[in-house]
C-alpha cells in the first residue's frame, strides 16, 4: 500500500488524507439529506460537523500525546510535528464540540447527534480505508491467506503477513453506520441513536484490539482504546437506562404544556 498515492507539482496527495476527506464529504452530504427529510437545519450540520471535525482531530492528537506521554517529554517537538492520534479522543472531543455548537445555537444538541452518529460512523469506515493505504493500525502477524503483506509502509513491518484489522474495522464501522441508518429510520426516543453508536463501537473497537500489533497505549493489561472502550460502553448503558428516559420524559412534559 501507498500513502502517498501522486503528486501534482509541490501537491501530494496522501491516501489517509483523501480517505479521510472523502468520508467527511460523505458524512455531510448524508446527514444533510437526512436533516431535510426531518425538517432540521442543514446549516447547523455544516457548522456543527466543521467545528467537530476540526477540534476532534485536535483531541484525538491530545490523547495520543497522553498515551505517549514518557516518550512525548523527551522528544516534544517530533510528537508536536508528527503523526498520531487516538480515534476516541476524536470521538470525545467532537461530541463536545458538536454540543458546545447546538447550545451556541440553541437547538437540542441530542437530536443533532442523534441525527449525526451514523454519519460519523460512515466516516470512520472511509478513515480506516485510509489507514490501510498508509500501513497505520496495523495486526498481529498470521499464516493465514487473508493477510496483507506490505512492502512500502512507513508504519507497519513490510514484507511480512498481518492481520488486516485496518479492513476488520472499516467493515465494521460501515456496518455500525448501516445499523444506525436502519435503526433511525423509525422514530426514536432522543439519545438512542447514540447511545447504541457508542456501544456498538466501544465493543467493536474492544474486540478488535486483540488483533493489533502497533503500540498504541496501554493502562494495565488493557490496551489504552480498550479501557476507555469500557468506560465509555458503560456510559452509554447507563445513558440508555436513566438519561434517555429523563430527557424524553422532560420532552414529553413540554408538548403536553403546549398542547393545553
Amino acid at each position: 500500500m501507498y500513502n502517498d498515492l501522486f503528486s501534482i507539482g509541490p501537491l501530494t496527495v496522501h491516501g489517509y488524507g483523501l480517505m479521510i476527506g472523502i468520508g467527511v464529504v460523505a458524512a455531510l452530504l448524508i446527514g444533510d439529506k437526512r436533516a431535510n427529510k426531518r425538517g432540521l437545519n442543514g446549516e447547523i450540520i455544516y457548522g456543527m460537523t466543521l467545528w467537530a471535525i476540526v477540534l476532534g482531530f485536535l483531541a484525538a492528537r491530545i490523547l495520543f500525546i497522553i498515551t505517549e506521554w514518557s516518550d512525548f517529554i523527551k522528544h516534544p517537538i517530533d510528537y508536536i510535528t508528527g503523526n498520531g492520534f487516538v480515534v476516541f479522543g476524536g470521538i470525545i472531543g467532537g461530541a463536545l464540540t458538536a454540543w458546545g455548537y447546538c447550545a451556541i445555537k440553541k437547538v437540542s444538541a441530542v437530536t443533532y447527534l442523534d441525527l449525526m452518529t451514523p454519519s460519523v460512523a460512515i466516516a470512520q469506515g472511509f478513515g480506516r480505508l485510509g489507514c490501510l493505504l498508509a500501513g497505520c493500525c496495523y495486526g498481529r502477524e498470521t499464516s493465514s491467506p487473508l493477510g496483507i503483506v506490505f512492502t512500502h509502509s512507513d508504519f507497519a513491518p513490510n514484507g511480512v503477513r498481518l492481520i488486516p484489522t485496518q479492513i476488520i474495522m472499516s467493515v465494521g464501522d460501515f456496518a455500525i453506520g448501516a445499523i444506525l441508518l436502519l435503526y433511525a429510520s423509525k422514530p426514536r426516543k432522543k439519545g438512542e441513536v447514540s447511545c447504541l453508536y457508542i456501544a456498538l463501537y466501544s465493543i467493536g473497537r474492544f474486540f478488535v484490539e486483540f488483533l493489533r500489533n502497533d503500540y498504541r497505549g496501554s493502562v494495565g493489561i488493557l490496551s489504552t482504546s480498550q479501557f476507555i472502550g469500557i468506560i465509555a460502553f458503560a456510559i452509554a448503558v447507563a445513558a440508555y437506562i436513566w438519561f434517555v428516559p429523563f430527557l424524553n420524559k422532560g420532552c414529553a412534559k413540554e408538548t403536553e404544556n403546549k398542547e393545553e
